[in-house]
């Protein structure tokens, strides 16, 4: 991610904040419009949705091995199999891995990343496609090394999350019209070429569902097969705590159901792909500020919470923890070439192998 003024921070493992404001305000004077619609859909379509969210019941029951997944990250790839044997050790079946768009020259060394999970056993892998403002703004490029990326992963990953954290400017788009363009360009591709394939959208992040109402209700021609959120609630502490008086996290999850029922863009099956918690005293690897971040003990605990919750809910069809190796933010420590497994590493262990 290396155009002006995009940079990438290896140490929280996500963009670093637009320091340039003048382009960051221009960027959105540009798409005002944009903003003006996603404002009267929100306000036309949020309240209704809340006043009939708890009519809508969920369906999805499964086992915790099929419930939850887990980001494995090439980056933190030590030529050891690691990662790997951390898999195996923890049982897990559901992963996600990061393919960045601006990476497309290394795209063999993510292949072999994510057959390498396959070895010992097989796993449900889902591709969370980064992108980059090259991509964004030049469809021809996207559409190129999409194909590519289709025709490498297709023949063992039949999951794609197009795009990824779309409500975050930093992340490289300015408006949802920008997004819904860039999947078109994806849910084209795969009609015409690569029709097993199930594309997942439009991932947003945190409780922001305004972009989801512009993203879910619009008169584009696309449909996300799935729907992915980076549901995060790490900013309200624990899960059973609220935003806005009401919502918590099982609040959260049936609003965003019954956006899903409402619309007819995606299915109402859902992907939560990111959540965890920051830790404490990690800084400068934590994504957050120190206010933010918790004890291993606290995370274990609202691991646990989270899952449950979203579970318990019937309405989501798998939680991907984020992610395997993260000094703060994960579930193994792998500062100074030293793994460590920390606490929530065998608490999701536990998780894992209970029905």
């Amino acid at each position: 991610m290396n155009k002006a003024p995009f940079f990438w921070d290896n140490y929280s493992d996500q963009p670093s904040v637009i320091k340039d404001k003048a382009y960051k305000k221009a960027m959105r004077k540009k798409f005002i419009f944009d903003y003006m619609k996603m404002f009267f859909s929100s306000i036309l379509v949020l309240p209704f949705s809340i006043l009939i969210m708890k009519l809508f019941q969920g369906k999805n029951e499964s086992s915790n091995k099929e419930f939850i997944g887990l980001g494995v990250n090439l980056d933190k790839d030590d030529k050891n199999n690691t990662q790997q044997e951390l898999i195996e050790e923890l049982g897990v079946k559901n992963l996600i891995i990061r393919v960045p768009l601006w990476d497309i020259q290394n795209l063999d060394s993510y292949v072999e990343f994510a057959k390498s999970f396959n070895r010992l056993s097989s796993k449900n892998i889902v591709l969370n496609l980064m992108q980059d403002r090259a991509h964004i703004e030049n469809k021809e490029l996207f559409k190129k090394d999409l194909e590519l990326i289709f025709s490498k992963f297709s023949s063992f990953v039949s999951e794609y999350q197009i795009g990824t954290t779309i409500n975050r400017a930093k992340w490289g788009f300015f408006a949802v019209k920008e997004y819904l363009k860039f999947y078109k360009v994806a849910q084209d591709l795969r009609d015409e070429k690569f029709k097993n394939l199930t594309l997942i959208g439009p991932s947003t992040i945190d409780f922001e569902y305004y972009y989801n109402v512009r993203a879910m209700f619009n008169f584009y021609n696309i449909k996300y097969d799935k729907l992915s959120s980076l549901l995060y609630v790490d900013r309200r502490g624990a899960p059973s705590n609220t935003q806005y008086g009401f919502f918590d996290t099982k609040n959260k999850i049936d609003l965003l159901y019954c956006l899903c029922k409402l619309s007819s863009k995606t299915s109402d099956k859902i992907y939560i792909t990111e959540v965890n918690w920051p830790l404490s005293n990690t800084a400068p690897y934590a994504p957050t500020s120190e206010k933010e971040c918790v004890s291993n003990e606290e995370y274990s605990k609202y691991m646990i919470e989270y899952i449950e919750i979203a579970k318990k809910s019937k309405k989501i069809e798998k939680v991907f923890w984020h992610q395997l190796i993260a000094p703060g933010y994960g579930l193994v420590d792998n500062r100074d070439g030293k793994i460590v497994k920390l606490p929530q590493f065998y608490v999701l262990k536990e998780l894992l192998n209970e029905n």
